[in-house]
């Protein structure tokens, strides 16, 4: 495709030439402001877990998960709250590269990483609030069991859907204008079309000439016959003999 936008044409939110980093603006982002969120959001789940999260019952040496004992409920959360830690802080950067891109195809690319990962957290996010309620209503003794952490847990395991469904849907939306603005300045080069005959042209009517054909004589017309026939040979003149009888010639 050929780019016809020039230097201010936009993709994905940003100018097609590249630019540099505004600090200022950056953070003032909705949507750094929301991931910002999600990143203090998965860093107090796992924390609560990982501090707090296990312990000793009085008739038990081994501690367990204080969500009904089921460790795989506490490593769920965990798990989830590391990786999401992890992605804001890549996102971050990505966030703020995205700028500095010249190539609408790489940012095509990112959003589409931002886009589907948010939507895929957003949906893990609600399945471990599921759970961890389902097994703390589940949870017997609690006496043990710091509930101020696990109340804590559940709470931010559910901002954290609200979160990630509005970086999800930042996401969308960048991606949406991102089609738009990529269709506006990038247009293919149109097809090359035959040159119509001018109105003035008109074709000469094509007119077949009579053939004669050209009759040639052995001679130039108005002339004498100048051949003269070779004299007379006696040695090549052929011999003829009378019919009749055979003699030999004599020598």
């Amino acid at each position: 495709m050929e780019e016809t936008g020039g230097a201010g044409s936009t993709a994905y939110g940003a100018s097609l030439a590249g630019g540099s980093f505004d600090f200022q603006k950056f953070v003032k982002q909705p949507q750094t402001i929301v991931r910002f969120l999600s990143w203090i959001f998965s860093i107090v789940v796992f924390a609560c877990i990982t501090g707090e999260g296990f312990s000793n019952l009085p008739h038990s040496n081994t501690a367990r998960c204080m969500f009904n004992q089921n460790d795989s409920v506490c490593h769920y959360a965990v798990g989830i709250g590391v990786i999401a830690f992890l992605a804001c802080s890549g996102f971050f950067l990505l966030d703020a590269y995205l700028p500095l891109m010249s190539n609408a195809q790489e940012r095509k690319y990112a959003v589409m990483a931002d886009l589907g990962f948010s939507g895929v957290w957003t949906f893990l996010w609600f399945v471990c609030f599921c759970v961890l309620a389902n097994q703390w209503g589940r949870t017997e003794d609690v006496k043990a069991i710091p509930k101020d952490a696990a109340q804590a847990t559940i709470a931010f395991s559910f901002f954290s859907i609200a979160t990630w469904g509005v970086l999800t849907y930042f996401a969308l939306g960048r991606f949406r204008r991102g089609v738009i603005d990529v269709a506006k300045n990038y247009t293919e080069p149109p097809l090359e079309q035959p040159a119509p005959y001018p109105p003035t042209y008109a074709p000469s009517v094509f007119a077949p000439t009579t053939y004669a054909p050209t009759t040639y004589s052995l001679y130039p017309s108005g002339g004498q016959d100048n051949y003269m026939q070779p004299p007379f040979n006696p040695i090549s003149a052929p011999i003829t003999q009378p019919e009749g009888d055979y003699q030999p010639p004599n020598y």
